[in-house]
């Protein structure tokens, strides 16, 4: 049990959704091709070199291979990470979005056999930068081991960020660097056929081994389908093609003209019929899901659980532990907001904790007299005394408990008060545009942050049509060779007052995603360390940066712990519910007490927030335990380092390490220079 009961705020006015796409890509389930040309797992004697290269060198041209492999799986995934290819000596690959892949042996062999080929290098001969290096692939090639064996529990057609809502933001967002680009985009738009093809496939066989998704899952799902294709001529990947077709110099008005004929031709005759075959598809599977609930009533559903949480939060912890390290963390947030609202209830709980060690001792005197007792004629008599001493004590610790309850209502009553005046009162203060508050949170991080390169930054906003669909926000990571170009979408209709945009944007922006981004690529990193993905450092690193960002208001610092620390509340009870409903089996009812145990009752809200975890599990452990992580490291920094050490050499640290599971970054940010 959590330390009190307190009411908490935001959440009944607005559900805490993902803030952001991140890394906005398509589902290949396995996590990527995970194949070389020489299958045996060696080294190709190019890769190896030359006895006269050094460790490093062989090391950074094996990388450098794996790299181009991995970037040439599809189209997407190589325009999306270079605008610049044949810098990289790489000419072309398949026009395809990708693959759904389900040959869990191959899978499973291919990680093998690249983990066989690291180790083939001396680990103690590479610098540091190349054991940064070798570890993170070394862990993320553990992780598709581990989960190989659960192809069929991922779910590419999430409700949060599934397909269906993440394909037109890809196809929007293609850039048109030439001509050659927008021949090759609507070649990828005619591919989208095949590709919704393998996932049909791929939900089918789901269906065939009984796990389909749930009802309201698939309800979801049909309706964001629905929705695009309900968007007709006025769908924004007509008006999003011209505009990017505008951009390129040298194009007649005929060639224009016929462009723009073939993407209408496209979207009538591939992208609709795709989104129909899928929605008739999900329609006819509907009700095979033999699962409505958490992960935990599916066949190994606790054991998947437990990998994919360890996979997206980036951590060692065990499930366990990580609900206790929740609910340390709660208890703290709620000391520090009684504290600044000078709400002290530390004193009637001391004097009830008193009362109950003296209780707890004269127990344990009475106990060991009686003990001690050799007459025997005696014991029944002794058995009675002491039988009826505990009925006493069970009563007045009763007595007491009741006591303890009304006293934690009375003083969550009194925190709700103060804190509802806190956030009307933030509710309405004027923070600016989008524009403006991107510039201030840039220069308000200058004192705890290091400089960035200067990079260019536009914000755009989700279309009217799709604002139901999408996230709140997201940072669309650039090219790494174009790592100066920088795109952020805001769902305004989830902004709902200007301290939510404030906040999200500190989250997408400075010193968040797009903060995140520009300093490590500015690091010159190894460029294979952009094929692997840790949702958990990402995301927790976000979710730090927003949580700073309260103190970058104008708001008294009073004020700004309330907001910061009932924000962090907020997301730690998604992250328990999370676990209870996955790991524990919490059914909807579950759900609703313990929600209801810090004043959330609205039952609509409740019931959403059931579907969003059921929907994504473990999504909401990537922001909160990644922040919660990042917090550790931060406490171990200064302890180490002494309480005189400067908060920006944590961060340059921390960030120069880069994405990556905790204990890597544990483990590396001391070393770097």
């Amino acid at each position: 049990m959590l330390r009190k009961k307190v009411i908490l705020l935001l959440l009944a006015s607005s559900l805490w959704i993902n803030g952001c796409a991140g890394n906005i890509g398509l589902q290949k389930t396995g996590q990527g091709n995970w194949q070389q040309e020489d299958s045996s797992g060696k080294t190709s004697e190019k890769n190896a070199g030359s006895k006269k290269q050094s460790e490093d060198e062989r090391f950074e041209t094996y990388t450098m291979e794996v790299f181009k492999n991995q970037v040439t799986s599809d189209i997407v995934n190589l325009h999306y990470t270079l605008a610049d290819p044949q810098e990289y000596g790489i000419e072309e690959a398949p026009i395809r979005y990708g693959e759904i892949q389900t040959d869990q042996v191959q899978l499973k062999a291919s990680a093998e056999n690249m983990q066989q080929a690291l180790l083939e290098f001396n680990y103690d001969k590479l610098d540091v930068e190349n054991k940064i290096t070798y570890n993170v692939m070394n862990a993320y090639l553990r992780s598709v081991k581990e989960t190989s064996d659960y192809i069929y529990y991922d779910e590419p057609l999430g409700t949060v960020s599934g397909i269906q809502t993440q394909l037109p933001v890809v196809l929007s967002e293609y850039e048109f660097y030439d001509e050659k680009d927008v021949q090759t985009y609507l070649k990828l738009m005619e591919s989208t056929s095949e590709y919704f093809d393998q996932v049909i496939a791929f939900e089918k066989e789901k269906s065939a081994q009984g796990l389909f998704m749930s009802d309201e899952m698939a309800d979801v799902v049909l309706e964001q389908c629905q929705a695009f294709q309900e968007l007709g001529n006025s769908n924004y990947l007509y008006s999003t093609f011209t505009e990017r077709l505008d951009g390129i110099t040298g194009l007649t008005d005929k060639e224009k003209s016929d462009y723009i004929q073939e993407n209408a031709r496209m979207m009538e005759e591939v992208i609709y019929p795709s989104y129909e075959r899928l929605t008739e598809a999900i329609q006819s599977l509907k009700g095979t899901g033999k699962n409505d609930k958490g992960l935990c009533y599916l066949p190994e559903g606790k054991e998947y659980y437990e990998l994919l949480v360890k996979q997206s939060a980036c951590t060692d912890r065990s499930v366990k532990d990580l609900q206790e390290f929740t609910r340390k963390q709660i208890s703290e947030d709620i000391t520090a907001m009684e504290k600044v609202l000078g709400i002290d209830t530390g004193e009637a709980t001391g004097e009830t904790q008193k009362n109950t060690d003296n209780q707890s001792s004269q127990n344990k005197t009475d106990s060991d007299e009686q003990s001690s007792q050799e007459d025997t004629s005696s014991g029944k008599r002794q058995e009675k005394k002491k039988s009826s001493q505990n009925k006493i004590n069970e009563t007045e610790s009763s007595d007491q408990s009741e006591n303890v309850e009304e006293q934690e209502k009375e003083t969550v009553a009194e925190i709700q008060q103060k804190a509802e005046e806190v956030l009307a009162a933030a509710a309405e203060v004027t923070q600016g545009t989008a524009e403006g508050i991107l510039n201030h949170l840039k220069k308000g991080i200058l004192t705890s942050f290091p400089e960035l390169p200067s990079v260019s930054l536009e914000v755009k906003y989700v279309p009217e049509e799709m604002q139901e669909h999408l996230s709140p926000a997201f940072y669309m990571i650039p090219a790494i060779d174009r790592v100066d170009e920088n795109v952020i979408y805001i769902n305004q209709a989830q902004m709902h007052d200007d301290l939510t945009l404030f906040t999200t944007l500190a989250h997408e922006g400075y010193p968040g995603h797009l903060y995140q981004t520009v300093f490590f690529e500015s690091t010159d990193p190894d460029p294979v360390r952009n094929v692997f993905h840790f949702g958990g450092y990402v995301e927790g690193w976000a979710t730090y940066a927003e949580m700073c960002s309260y103190y970058l208001t104008q708001f008294p610092k009073v004020q700004a712990t309330i907001l910061q620390k009932n924000s962090s509340v907020i997301l730690a009870l998604y992250a328990l519910a999370d676990m209870g409903i996955h790991w524990e089996g919490w059914s909807r009812m579950d759900t609703v007490r313990f929600f209801a145990n810090y004043g959330i009752t609205d039952a609509d809200t409740v019931n959403e927030i059931y579907n969003l975890i059921l929907g994504s599990p473990a999504n909401y452990l990537k922001y909160y335990i990644g922040y919660g992580e990042f917090m550790e490291l931060k406490k171990e920094w200064f302890k180490t380092k002494g309480e005189d050490a400067l908060q920006k050499e944590f961060h340059e640290a921390v960030l120069h390490v880069g994405p990556a599971p905790f204990s890597v970054v544990e483990e590396f940010m001391w070393e770097i220079e």
